[in-house]
């Protein structure tokens, strides 16, 4: 091989190596950085014709985790407005209207709407929306968050135990706890989605207030939840959320096996 071809090729592998040793750190400094966990509401009804979209969008922001850096975690809050005009949602449930007037009350919006979107519990927008979707989440992903840990999970006699802890918080916030649905399906008979089939994930069906923890203190709570008959498979996610449901501070999730 000619001397100037030994040359450039040593050169090149001189290179590659410098390349290697440079690069190194800085992606193993990436990959031992969690993603922040972002919590993704969405308020809904199967008896909206404009949800099933925004539905079929929580879907895909839960199965791709399409954000870099960012852990989504995803809440399906079915509402009970929609309940009098032709079809009963089975997974509504009031509380879940109750929590979507106090995000239009906190967020200056005349009135509630389906589908709407929250995202940790700052940004709101048209659940079906997927560009205001992904520069919210994108927004997020850059806040600080508190580390929020969920341990010693039992089931047993139809009851949820686990224990939530968090280190210390930047300021007070109200622990919220949530079993919800990993995924579910309902053959719509009337209303305006009558004769379509929807599916859901992450079905809110027990949302419970844990307690408060003060600003500057850690915070550990021992939650039980109902869990009831089902044998369909659970998450439960814990997360933190200033006063008067304010920005969430943090939040985690695991899978519950019966």
């Amino acid at each position: 091989m000619p001397e100037n071809l030994v040359f450039s090729a040593l050169t090149r592998v001189i290179i590659a190596a410098v390349c290697a040793i440079a690069v190194g750190p800085v992606a193993l400094l990436a990959a031992d950085n969690p993603p922040t966990p972002v919590l993704v509401e969405l308020f809904t009804s199967e008896g909206c014709s404009s949800c099933p979209p925004a539905d079929a969008l929580l879907r895909t922001l839960d199965n791709t985790q399409p954000i870099p850096g960012a852990q989504l975690i995803v809440l399906s809050e079915h509402v009970d407005y929609w309940d009098d005009l032709g079809w009963r949602d089975p997974f509504s449930s009031h509380q879940f209207t109750q929590r979507q007037a106090a995000y239009a009350d906190r967020l200056r919006l005349a009135t509630s709407y389906t589908p709407q979107m929250v995202v940790d519990g700052g940004t709101q927008f048209v659940g079906s929306d997927r560009s205001r979707a992904a520069q919210a989440i994108e927004s997020a992903r850059g806040a600080a968050k508190t580390i929020l840990r969920i341990t010693n999970i039992t089931v047993e006699n139809g009851k949820l135990r686990a224990h939530v802890e968090s280190d210390a918080l930047p300021q007070k916030a109200e622990l919220f706890v949530a079993l919800v649905l990993n995924h579910a399906q309902s053959q719509v008979l009337r209303g305006e989605n009558g004769g379509h089939r929807l599916e859901h994930v992450a079905v809110v069906r027990n949302l419970t207030s844990a307690g408060n923890a003060a600003k500057g203190a850690s915070f550990a709570k021992d939650v039980t939840l109902t869990m009831g008959p089902s044998t369909e498979q659970h998450r439960l996610i814990a997360f933190l959320q200033e006063p008067n449901q304010g920005k969430v501070l943090g939040a985690a999730q695991v899978t519950v096996e019966k």
